[in-house]
Parts: C-alpha cells; sequence; structure tokens
C-alpha cells in the first residue's frame, strides 16, 4: 500500500518528528504572514487566562473546567482522564430527555450543556465530580488475559439541586493534529462512505450527524467532537473558548453561565472576553497543525499488522485514506491525498461504551470515528497514553476489545486470532 510506502499520512501536512513535541508542527510550505498566525494562535493555544478586569487574557469564568487549551490538549495531544486539577483533561456533558430548540441535547436547567466544576473565588461550581473505576477481566480462547476498566461517574455537591433524569456524557480532550485537513474533505466524501455502509447492508451502519452552527445559523455536516456535534474549526474553538474556560467571542456570546442563578455574579459589562483575533489565530493555529508521518513501515510485523486490520474489515469505520478539497488560502491543505483512518461518521459501539446521551442525530451508543493518525505517539507527547472517548482505555489493546455493537464481529475476529496476530495488529496502530 502506499501508505505503507511514504507514510505521508497528512499528504503535504506531514512532517518527520517523533519527539514528545511531534503534534506541535505547523504545516510545512506556510507563508511567512500565516506562520505569523500559527505561531500567535500558538502562543494563546498556551496561554493561562485570568478572571476580568484584566489587561490581558482575561475573562475566566466565573464557572470553567480549565484555564487554558493546552492544560487539557497536553502538548496538542491528548489528556488524562481526571477531573479536578489544572492537567485534568475530561468533562462532563449534561442534559436532559428533549431536544434543544436547533435538535441539539436539551441544556439541563440551572446547568447548561456542560458541567464546569472549577469556579472563580466567591463562586460555586456547578458540582463535583468523581470517578471510580471496577476492573474486569477478558479471557481470549487461547488463555491469555487482559484486564479493563469500567469507569462509574457520581456528581457530588451541586450548588443547586440536580434535575430529575439527568443524563451525563464524559468526554476527555483528544488530540489536535490534522483538523484543517479533516475541515476539508468535501461532504460528498463523507457522505459516499455512508451511502456505502447502507449499500453493503451489513452490520456496519455508520451515518453522518447534521448539527446547528450558532455563527451561520445553519444545520451542517458535523466532523468534530467525540459524537462529531461540531461542524467546523471557528465554532469547535469558540466552544471550547466558552465552554471549557467561560470565555466569549464573537462566535459564542454568552457566558456559560449565562442564564443561571450565578448570572448576577459576573461584572456588567460590554462587548466580549476576547477580540476576534484572538479567536481567528487560535483557529489557525488548530487549523494549520501538522500530521506526524508513519514509523517502521517496512517492519514485517507492522505490514503483517496492516493486513490484518484490513481483513477483519476495522477499515469500514477506520478508512485508511481520503482526499481533501479546495482550501483557496491553504493550498497545502488543498486536494491532498490523506490517511486519518476515520470516515467521520457516528457508529454504534454498543452498550458497554455507550453514555445513553443522544446529540443530535447520534444516539446514545453512537460515536465519531476517531481518526488513527498519531496514535502510535500519544505515549511521546503525553507520556501515559489513554485511549475511546472517556480515557478509560490505557493500552491500544484494552480499546479494541472496548468495541462492540457495529464493530463486534471485528473485535470478535480480533480475539480469535492468535497472540501473533494480535500483537501484529497493535504494533500496526502504534506506527501510526
Amino acid at each position: 500500500m502506499l501508505t505503507s510506502i511514504l507514510g505521508c499520512l497528512g499528504g503535504a501536512a506531514t512532517v518527520f518528528d517523533i519527539s514528545s513535541a511531534s503534534f506541535s508542527s505547523p504545516i510545512p510550505g506556510l507563508s511567512a504572514w500565516n506562520q505569523h498566525i500559527h505561531d500567535l494562535g500558538d502562543k494563546i493555544f498556551s496561554q493561562a487566562f485570568v478572571a476580568a478586569p484584566a489587561p490581558y487574557f482575561g475573562g475566566l469564568g466565573p464557572i470553567f473546567n480549565n484555564t487554558s487549551c493546552t492544560n487539557c490538549h497536553h502538548n496538542d495531544g491528548i489528556g488524562i482522564p481526571t477531573v479536578g486539577t489544572s492537567s485534568s483533561s475530561l468533562l462532563l456533558r449534561i442534559s436532559i430527555s428533549g431536544n434543544d430548540p436547533f435538535g441539539g441535547p436539551n441544556p439541563a436547567p440551572g446547568f447548561g450543556g456542560q458541567l464546569q466544576n472549577v469556579a472563580l473565588f466567591g463562586v460555586q461550581p456547578e458540582a463535583q465530580v468523581n470517578i471510580s473505576y471496577t476492573e474486569n477481566y477478558f479471557t481470549y480462547p487461547d488463555g491469555s488475559i487482559a484486564s479493563l476498566r469500567t469507569p462509574a461517574y457520581a456528581l457530588t455537591s451541586p450548588y443547586i439541586p440536580l434535575p430529575a433524569g439527568y443524563m451525563i456524557s464524559p468526554r476527555m480532550a483528544p488530540a489536535v493534529i490534522g483538523m484543517g485537513l479533516l475541515e476539508n474533505v468535501p461532504e460528498a466524501t463523507i457522505l459516499a462512505f455512508q451511502s456505502a455502509n447502507a449499500a453493503a447492508g451489513g452490520a456496519v451502519k455508520g451515518h453522518a450527524n447534521y448539527v446547528y452552527n450558532p455563527y451561520t445559523h445553519q444545520t451542517e455536516l458535523g466532523r468534530f467532537g467525540l459524537k462529531a456535534n461540531t461542524s467546523n474549526l471557528q465554532v469547535q474553538v469558540a466552544t471550547a473558548f466558552q465552554q471549557d474556560m467561560g470565555i466569549t467571542s464573537y462566535v459564542q456570546p454568552l457566558k456559560s453561565v449565562h442564564g443561571q442563578s450565578q448570572w448576577s455574579i459576573i461584572p456588567d459589562t460590554t462587548g466580549t472576553d476576547i477580540p476576534d483575533s484572538i479567536l481567528n489565530a487560535v483557529t489557525f493555529y488548530v487549523r494549520t497543525l501538522a500530521v506526524p508521518a508513519r514509523r517502521n513501515v517496512t517492519d514485517a510485523q507492522v505490514i503483517q499488522g496492516e493486513k490484518l486490520f484490513t481483513q477483519l474489515n476495522c477499515t469500514s469505520c477506520h478508512q485508511p485514506t481520503m482526499y481533501t478539497g479546495v482550501n483557496e488560502t491553504l493550498p497545502v491543505l488543498s486536494h491532498q491525498r490523506i490517511h486519518p483512518y476515520t470516515d467521520l461518521l457516528v457508529h454504534d459501539l454498543g452498550t458497554a461504551l455507550a453514555d445513553n446521551r443522544p446529540d443530535y442525530q447520534a444516539n446514545g451508543n453512537e460515536w465519531r470515528t476517531t481518526p488513527l493518525w498519531g496514535i502510535g505517539l500519544l505515549e511521546k507527547t503525553n507520556g501515559t497514553p489513554y485511549y475511546l472517548h472517556d480515557g478509560r482505555a490505557r493500552t491500544l489493546e484494552e480499546a479494541i476489545l472496548w468495541h462492540d455493537g457495529e464493530a463486534h464481529n471485528a473485535k470478535i475476529a480480533f480475539t480469535q486470532r492468535s497472540k501473533t496476530d494480535r500483537d501484529a495488529i497493535v504494533a500496526f496502530l502504534q506506527s501510526l
């Protein structure tokens, strides 16, 4: 396969870096001005915000989850599945039954759509989140044993009583590499994957999620977020500022606490917390992060693992290859043959991974196919790697074993292979 020979997962937007900073390189070939904007966005991405009034980087809170982008997306990679510290990267979405006026999750009264567990002095966090794990054991047909951990989430000390029947969904910060490329994949390509699933009539029934864009006021194809619940990077970044840090912008001009009983605590100010240029620079930074190249592409075990990955039909969801469309302002993102190993569709992964919380057209069992590019470098970029939407999996083997639903047949086929074959599949994933 061409991917095995070249290893350029991001096409011309690939960099050859295997260091702990491998997720932090700009796409090659930026103009001097674009590089300047990328660098500015990089600095803001790492900047800790503070409470207003402040001469610079003010507007934090009054309730939030963290104080900077990089505190959650460590080295532009994934985070750690904890809450309550500056390095914590896990948050909980919350809603009640029904839909909001735009077909999205119905915000929980008094809590909105996301729990903020940190607050400024004099303000109460919405609630505290406690995580516990139960170890379970899976025995392969050959007698090998793997340990899996099941998370449980409990909300304590809510500032007001929680509404009856509330639903929560844990979300761990994902890596942010290659997002400009994925933003530039034509909608027709993604819908073609959906059509192929329908035509095949098999177990894999992935479909697109259509979501509301609060800036354009249009319903658009979702492609970002763990349930493909955001349509583009501008909204993704603006919503992270608003929900994770309580910082408003021209895209999301209302505080996350807007309309809640603690809303009156906010100083009476006009305008948004950050100027347009700040939001645009961070969006540009994320849009122009490169993808690290594959490694060990000529290794016999990796080559065998790639063949098995295809034979087990893992590629029905983790699509190896697609092409980007045209981006007139960033030619390096245009007409690229990329290998993200995702179809950007949402799939039913079974009850064990379910959050039981719908998000637009994604039901409580469905998650967007995670791009696999860079997954083998998470140990380098993040120290201890975690996988899946809530970080429950500590190894790639665990992540595979958690798959079910549409992935049931592929998971069973994996378990029935010899340990040599299973290790080859993991070696292939580690090469990405």
